[in-house]
């Protein structure tokens, strides 16, 4: 963890410019890396940037820019450094070494908040997969000591070198923990095969975007929000009324974010499958965010590693409170046209609109049927409405004729029901 007591770490960040880069999308990265600071429980006081060419193999920023770090952080009392950018063992070790304080590399940071925010026994054998293949991965440039051999007598060779017993320990750890997670993924099968009567809604989307304020709008439930990166990284499932007899089941997910570490996404995967296993996405996107088309290719890159995305979409622009001018509302739904909504989870606004988008997303799914009721028909009137919504209904001489909608699957049962 960042920080084991009160105090929080004075943190510094360091972003590197490649000649492949623009400046200002490194910029919006350290400052995407600050906020995961301040969710890991760090304040940062100072960033540096550097421009290369190229990274240094054996210091990534090389030595000199190193050595100039070490200074500041002396002179300010500066605890831990972080680097925007992933970092091999050798460069880790190293950096250390001149540094002579903790540092992270982005992966490393965002793995350390999906420690802290592991709640669930899923979550946490999830985490600790990862970062066991992170720490793997790094294993070479830790070891200093590759001469060093453990032989017992009586075995061919000079025996094993330390790191092939870590690397060998590492891989039955996480065996283990894939057998646990799988059993965890069948027992969510279950589950899944018995809410299949309900269509189901993925909420996917950016960090921070606002996914589980809108679970909550949409289905009154009290899903944990916090307005940091990685707020919740347990996937939640709860139903929502769409109107007064339509439902449907609402699954919110982990957050996505740039540079996402490939472990995380292959230990999660168990989670993001029940976006695999959705009727529809729901892509919500924080639209008072100015690199929101940034994010929405990377999300959209995500879904495209799971398989995803084919799957009927519709993208959901959150916090429009948040912009000032709704003109720019208007020409962001304009550039992305095809059924986008723009809403505010949070105040409430414009979640009618979104519930009919998603009665159009179901529409294979809905029927509307005409009925004509006698006075005597009472409860052949109670059964239709017990799973169907009035949607027109006019008087004539001795009974009333009602048209109603409904979902496909509803309709196939009451026909039974009231045919047979």
């Amino acid at each position: 963890m960042i920080s084991t007591s009160d105090k929080l770490d004075r943190a510094l960040v360091v972003g590197v410019v490649f000649k492949s880069d623009e400046r200002q999308h490194v910029d919006e990265y350290v400052n995407e890396v600050v906020l995961l600071a301040d969710t890991a429980g760090a304040r940062v006081v100072r960033t540096v940037f550097q421009e290369r060419q190229s990274p240094d193999p054996a210091y990534f920023i090389g030595k000199g820019k190193a050595e100039e770090i070490r200074a500041v952080c002396d002179s300010e009392d500066i605890s831990l450094v972080i680097f925007d950018d992933d970092l091999s063992g050798v460069q880790i070790r190293n950096l250390e070494k001149v540094l002579d304080r903790r540092m992270l590399d982005r992966s490393g940071l965002i793995l350390d908040i999906f420690g802290l925010r592991a709640r669930t026994r899923e979550a946490k054998l999830q985490v600790e997969m990862a970062q066991l293949r992170y720490n793997m991965s790094r294993l070479a440039g830790q070891w200093q000591h590759f001469s060093k051999q453990y032989g017992v007598i009586g075995t061919r060779g000079p025996g094993e070198k330390q790191i092939e017993v870590d690397r060998r320990v590492i891989k039955k750890r996480i065996s283990a923990l894939r057998q646990k997670l799988e059993a965890i993924s069948d027992q969510r099968e279950l589950r899944r095969a018995r809410r299949n009567e309900f269509p189901k809604f993925a909420l996917v989307g950016y960090t921070n975007a606002g996914k589980s304020t809108l679970m909550n709008a949409l289905s009154g439930a009290a899903t944990f929000v916090e307005n940091r990166l990685f707020a919740t990284l347990d996937t939640f499932t709860r139903k929502a009324f769409l109107t007064n007899s339509i439902q449907c089941l609402l699954v919110d997910t982990v957050g996505f974010i740039r540079k996402l570490p490939p472990d995380l996404v292959a230990s999660f995967k168990s989670t993001l499958e029940e976006v695999a296993f959705a009727d529809y996405i729901l892509h919500v996107v924080d639209i008072s965010n100015p690199a929101f088309r940034e994010q929405i290719d990377v999300v959209n890159e995500t879904l495209a590693q799971l398989g995803c995305n084919d799957k009927p979409t519709m993208l959901v622009f959150n916090k429009v409170d948040k912009v000032a001018e709704f003109g720019v509302v208007r020409s962001v739904l304009n550039e992305y046209n095809g059924g986008s909504v723009a809403l505010s989870a949070e105040r409430l606004i414009n979640l009618n609109q979104l519930k009919d988008r998603m009665l159009e997303m179901m529409g294979s799914d809905i029927v509307e049927k005409s009925f004509r009721i006698k006075p005597t028909q009472s409860e052949k009137l109670a059964k239709i409405l017990s799973v169907a919504e009035f949607v027109q209904e006019s008087e004539h001489p001795g009974s009333v004729h009602i048209k109603v909608r409904m979902r496909k699957k509803d309709w196939e049962k009451l026909k039974r029901e009231i045919y047979a």
